[in-house]
């Protein structure tokens, strides 16, 4: 299953703008240079000039063609600036100026307002700085209290059969989340199944217990989290609490969930309690699986943006590109 390679074909020749905001790296210029050249969308680099060049001579590629912006002089800046502080009780202009002109802020200004479709950064950038940025320009989603992440798994010849996707989520961002934002990652990770996987979403919220086998605080957690998300969400297929073999094996829920499911045995969008969890699962599927772990990506926005790893390669960034601008679609 080539996700990637299928979602670059969705992509391809939309016209979609990401904007990059950290145009000092080269290998945002080599991305850069190939997202427009493959025609998979119109890359708008951020950088003051004299880094962009820097970074243009280490990565050996020009920018002919693609629009670049310097945050710290430009048109925008006024306008960006004033919208932020109207949007931020106490924040004078002056101060929103100071603010909007750190490129993050900048890129997510940008897409806030409708000069750019998504964005990606992190190359250069800690996790918490971004969420930051994007949490103040973008926003969350309404009814999403929380910014989140998930993974796309692909499981290959999943149970004897062919290729499998699941959602995989937090697995990066949220350590120890309460009842209320457990509901909010299973909410925002049904809506990225719905977006990236071609059908509905199954969201099983795990545990070490299936329907009270286990008691204690963490369970009480999950059935919590269980009744919020289906009080704001009352259609979607969500249940639990599962152990992960009765969320996704048909003859395991056979035998351990009594009560009628839909999701039980047939979970496309797995909610781990913890980060804990949530990250050593996805681990261990990758290299014991030999599943295709792509990400992580940043739900719960208003619009799409992403997260990328500070040692993310240039095919890193397209992926992450790619699988942004198509939440569009």
């Amino acid at each position: 299953m080539n996700i990637i390679g299928s979602f670059k074909e969705k992509a391809r020749g939309k016209n979609l703008s990401v904007v990059l905001p950290e145009g000092r790296d080269e290998r945002i210029i080599q991305a850069a240079r190939r997202l427009k050249d493959e025609d998979i969308a119109q890359p708008i680099v951020l950088g003051k000039p004299e880094q962009i060049e820097a970074a243009i001579g280490k990565a050996g590629v020009d920018l002919a063609g693609i629009k670049t912006i310097n945050p710290k002089n430009n048109d925008k800046i006024d306008f960006y600036a004033d919208k932020y502080s109207r949007q931020r009780d106490g924040i004078s202009a002056a101060v929103a100026k100071r603010i909007i002109v750190k490129p993050l802020f900048y890129a997510g200004m940008m897409v806030a307002c409708g000069d750019a479709d998504v964005f990606v950064g992190g190359v250069a950038s800690a996790t918490s700085i971004l969420l930051q940025a994007g949490v103040l320009t973008v926003g969350l989603s309404p009814g999403i209290n929380t910014p989140s992440s998930y993974f796309i798994m692909v499981v290959p010849n999943f149970l004897g059969g062919e290729d499998k996707a699941f959602i995989y989520a937090d697995c990066a961002v949220n350590i120890d989340p309460t009842a209320e934002q457990l509901a909010d990652i299973a909410l925002a990770s049904a809506a990225s199944a719905r977006r990236l996987l071609g059908e509905e979403p199954r969201v099983a919220l795990l545990s070490f217990s299936t329907k009270g086998s286990g008691f204690g605080p963490s369970v009480d957690k999950i059935k919590e989290a269980l009744k919020i998300a289906r009080d704001r969400e009352p259609e979607l297929a969500i249940d639990g609490e599962f152990q992960a073999d009765s969320a996704i094996i048909p003859r395991v829920a056979a035998r351990k969930v009594k009560d009628e499911s839909a999701v039980a045995g047939k979970a496309n969008v797995i909610i781990f309690p913890d980060l804990d969890s949530g990250n050593i699962a996805y681990k261990l599927t990758q290299y014991m699986a030999g599943a295709q772990a792509i990400g992580p990506f940043l739900q719960g926005f208003a619009k799409p943006i992403t997260d990328l790893s500070r040692g993310a390669s240039v095919d890193d960034i397209i992926s992450a590109a790619v699988l942004t601008l198509v939440q569009l679609m």
